[in-house]
């Protein structure tokens, strides 16, 4: 008997495509099944096979012998070629779906041939369809009819594109229920009927706008127009699973329609808007709102909303759509931020307790942003990360079919837009956006699979876009024959009325008269603008109190109490003994006269603002041990690996505190804390860099949200970021925070920016800007310490803490009583920030004849600037002549050209003030630590001349 007659039906098939695998190449199975083939007898006869490549090849092949044919009955040949071609339409049926609206032909594979496989139509006819779908209908007789039906499911309007997906029991269920059928659920009358009026809602609007205001970007829905309804259909979907909100992020791309009929805001919100908008004949009008009411506001298809709907859902839910910039995928991150912090349960100590049904994300992105902005891949790779998975996010692709003016082949390197996906195992579909019963079978599907796997989900919604990227385009100067198409193209509406009207759902005129009263709302809406009856929003932006105004100080008593709670161990818990004894010097810490180090000092801030009520979330790059090996605030067991958390175990705590090594990513990191920053906004949120140079690579985010949000959206970021920052000579890329371009970002009362020397005022100004929450949220952006984490000349004592609040300018003429006679002797005043500050402050302590005639001071704030510090600093100094401004940084970087103005303002009548620091340079620091040591000499000595 045969190795080989041990094998039969799929099986196989299976162990036939090993052999030849094996045949081409015995490396490309495994060692195991290698091994196996080597003591096997050859196969018998060579037999008419399909070779991968589509091309008809002779390979060898078991010829069925006696015993398999009397086993199976049938050819065991014919049948492995058949599960094999089954096998092909599951995974490769999707490139022979008709998902283009426009009719172009799929691009097809030569798999889905039965000559590729050697199958002639009597060969299928002989055969059971039990070989190759056991779970066939009765109606499918033989292996012929099982295939045809197979094929009807996965080459339709829905392609189902889902093999990569790795996790066999997702796989499997994925193919089972799309085979089943159990996401098509059809309609009735009634609600055929209300689709078609969603739909004529949907066109009615574009078509209102397209008519009343020519040229003015709306950048239209229509194309894509199942886009509403299929988002009414994933709201009752979250709504019916106990979704108490549903979080929302797009680009621009049918914005102010999903506004409209998702969010609720009303018609005549948005057609104020356009009537604010000024007449400009070359460039299509933005528009804008609430520019005279203490923001500068933004254009109409970049604002949010929000809405708790009530109506048409089982229970109450709260839809939420993010502002977003043009930068169109920044905001994923973003949303998924939103949604983490409407899932997190933050008001008890420990870690905070996740629901991932409590809240959805459902981000709608662009088919040509998708796979070219690489912030989207960013934010794909959080799906599954302990710290940022919201349980399933669903995606559309709003699929144009052509990006701005640029084709698919000249903006992407694969087949579809949804490809980057793949790399993350998220399962796709790709649907046919004139098919209205299969998108909202693609969203069920979706909701069914989110609901089971808690993972993400993406669905490429093909379409078209009617007219060009925006309404002042022409889109045939580039793509002439495409627009063509489009224009002989009736609408899914249309095309929806017509089937209805065919199968005497409605009547004939019935589909115009719901056109016809969608624009009479609209045409309603525009008398309450033009008649003055609807009036927009009005309000003011309120100042923030100065973070040196809030009390941070606690007792002695607590902190020690606050300390050993810190250094307390579970029972049982085997520490790391050498990290152990490093910790454990901060016992005593108190007791010593500057024993409290800077991560002593953050550690203590944590447990007080916890203590008080307020929840924490740190996150960042190696956060969690600390770049430079100074925190620990995540303790393994030496033994078993186990993770232990002093802040969320110490009994004073009335809060969760969440501390996470994110990704190596930038962008969508500082993204995600801002979103969870603005959702949470009780929440004390800080992200932290490894160096502070890395936050470059989120630079739109912070330019776009962190820093303008406030003024363009009315919206309360508080994130922290913490920036290490400093001048070591660890070359250009491990010295500068780029704390020039906060500064340039600085106005209106937008940011906090600091540079703190000690830990005290350290530890102050973290429980100022927790306590800043409840009143005067704003980012705070940190440029933290690497030297001086552990420089004695930073560290701070007992009564530091104990006692005072954040200064935002040290000075002795500030802070202690000096002798006049000493404060008139003083001719020359250094000012300087952060570390630099402390390298000056020990070259003092070398220059005593020079400390008669030169003073020192630092700024520790640099915005807001502290105005009324400085002047007091200037006004105890009568016979100062000179304000030195001391930087570390390239005369182009670093604070000066922004404190510059500042100082001149503020400068006594008879001084100058002058500069000291590095010459301008294009790279921020030397690449060389011996060129490092030259220059910050130069500069301390300079400060001494």
């Amino acid at each position: 008997m045969n190795e080989w007659d041990n094998f039969y039906g799929p099986n196989a098939g299976y162990a036939l495509e090993l052999y030849e695998r094996y045949q081409r190449d015995p490396t490309s199975v495994d060692a195991e099944t290698r091994a196996i083939f080597e003591r096997m007898r050859p196969l018998p006869n060579g037999a008419t096979n399909g070779s991968s490549n589509g091309a008809t090849a002779t390979v060898a092949t078991p010829h069925p012998t006696a015993s398999v044919a009397t086993r199976d009955t049938h050819d065991v040949v014919k049948v492995v070629l058949a599960a094999r071609m089954a096998r092909s339409i599951r995974e490769f049926g999707h490139l022979a779906a008709k998902i283009d609206p426009l009719g172009s032909a799929p691009p097809g594979d030569p798999m889905l041939d039965p000559a590729t496989h050697g199958l002639t139509d009597a060969d299928l006819e002989a055969l059971p369809a039990a070989i190759v779908w056991p779970n066939a209908g009765p109606e499918a007789g033989s292996c012929r009819d099982a295939l045809e039906q197979l094929r009807a499911i996965y080459c339709g309007a829905i392609g189902y594109d889902f093999d990569h997906v790795q996790n066999y029991d997702e796989r499997n269920w994925l193919h089972e229920t799309v085979e089943s059928g159990a996401h098509w659920e059809p309609l009735d009358a009634d609600e055929q009927r209300d689709l078609l009026e969603r739909l004529s809602q949907v066109e009615g609007f574009e078509h209102y706008l397209h008519t009343t205001f020519p040229g003015q970007k709306r950048f239209s829905i229509e194309g894509l127009d199942m886009l509403v309804p299929m988002l009414d259909e994933l709201i009752r979907d979250a709504a019916e699973t106990g979704a108490k909100e549903v979080l929302l992020g797009m680009a621009h791309r049918g914005r102010l329609n999903v506004l409209a009929h998702i969010l609720g805001k009303p018609y005549a919100a948005i057609l104020s808007e356009f009537h604010l908008a000024p007449n400009k004949d070359l460039v299509p009008s933005e528009g804008s709102m609430g520019i005279n009411y203490g923001w500068t506001g933004d254009v109409k298809y970049h604002l949010g909303a929000r809405r708790t709907l009530r109506e048409g859902v089982p229970s109450t839910i709260q839809i939420t759509m993010a502002n977003n910039p043009s930068h169109l995928e920044f905001v994923n991150p973003v949303v998924e931020g939103f949604t983490r912090a409407a899932q997190d349960k933050r008001d008890q100590p420990s870690a905070p307790v996740q629901n991932s049904d409590a809240a959805w994300a459902i981000v709608i992105h662009g088919d040509a942003a998708f796979p070219g902005e690489g912030v989207v891949a960013e934010t794909l790779n959080l799906s599954r990360l302990p710290g940022y998975q919201t349980g399933g996010t669903i995606h559309l692709i709003a699929n144009n079919q052509v990006g701005f003016t640029t084709e698919p082949d000249e903006a992407r390197s694969t087949i579809y837009a949804a490809d980057l996906a793949k790399g993350f195992e998220i399962p796709i579909l790709h649907v046919n956006a004139d098919d209205p019963a299969a998108c909202l079978a693609a969203v069920r599907l979706a909701r069914m699979y989110r609901q089971r796997f808690h993972r993400d989900f993406l669905i490429d919604l093909i379409g078209y876009r009617r007219w060009g990227h925006n309404e002042g385009d022409e889109p045939a100067f580039t793509q002439p024959l495409l627009y063509e198409r489009i224009a002989a193209h009736p609408t899914v509406r249309a095309i929806f009325a017509d089937e209805l009207v065919a199968a005497g759902v409605i009547g004939e005129n019935e589909a115009d008269e719901m056109l016809r009263e969608a624009g009479d709302q609209l045409r309603q809406a525009a008398e309450e603008v033009k008649t003055g009856r609807y009036q927009p929003e009005q309000g003011e932006l309120r100042a923030s109190s100065p973070l040196s105004s809030y009390r941070t100080a606690i007792d002695a008593a607590t902190l020690r109490e606050l300390n050993a709670a810190l250094l307390a161990r579970p029972d049982g818990f085997t520490s790391n003994a050498k990290l152990e004894r490093l910790l454990q010097r901060r016992g005593d810490a108190l007791d010593r006269e500057n024993g409290v180090d800077w991560a002593h000092a953050e550690s203590l801030a944590f447990a007080a603002i916890l203590a008080e009520g307020t929840p924490i979330r740190l996150s960042g790059q190696d956060t969690e041990r600390g770049t430079f090996s100074q925190r620990h605030l995540v303790l393994h067991d030496a033994r078993t690996g186990a993770r232990y958390v002093p802040l969320q175990s110490i009994p004073q705590a009335h809060a969760s505190f969440a501390v996470y090594n994110s990704p190596l990513s930038e962008a969508a990191a500082i993204g995600f804390e801002y979103g969870y920053s603005v959702h949470a906004q009780e929440a004390f949120v800080l992200w932290e860099a490894q160096f502070g140079d890395f936050a470059n690579a989120g630079q739109a985010m912070i330019d776009q949200f962190l820093a303008a949000a406030r003024a363009k959206w009315r919206q309360h970021p508080s994130l922290t970021l913490l920036l290490p920052h400093g001048y070591e000579g660890q070359g250009p890329e491990h010295s500068s925070g780029r704390i020039e371009r906060y500064l340039q970002l600085a106005a209106e009362d937008n940011l906090r920016v600091a540079n703190c020397t000690t830990a005290a005022q350290y530890y102050h100004l973290l429980r100022a800007q927790a306590a800043s929450l409840a009143d005067s949220p704003r980012p705070l952006v940190l440029f933290t310490p690497k030297s001086l984490l552990r420089n004695p000349l930073a560290a701070s004592s007992l009564h530091d803490l104990a006692e005072g609040h954040f200064r935002p300018v040290l000075a002795d003429a500030l802070e202690r009583e000096i002798d006049a006679s000493e404060r008139d002797a003083v001719r020359r005043l250094i000012l300087s920030s952060g570390k630099v500050a402390v390298d000056l402050g020990g070259a003092a302590q070398k220059q005593p004849a020079m400390a008669q005639v030169v003073a020192v001071a630092r700024v520790e704030q640099l915005y807001p600037f502290p105005e009324r510090e400085i002047e007091r600093l200037f006004a105890s100094y009568r016979n100062v002549r000179e304000i030195v401004w001391l930087q570390e940084e390239p005369r182009n970087m670093g604070a000066w050209s922004y404190i510059e103005s500042h100082l001149r303002r503020t400068l006594p009548t008879n001084a100058t003030l002058r500069y000291i620091g590095r010459p301008e340079r294009a790279s921020v620091a030397e690449g060389d630590a011996e060129m490092h040591l030259r220059e910050q000499a130069r500069i301390l000595d300079e400060a001494f001349d």
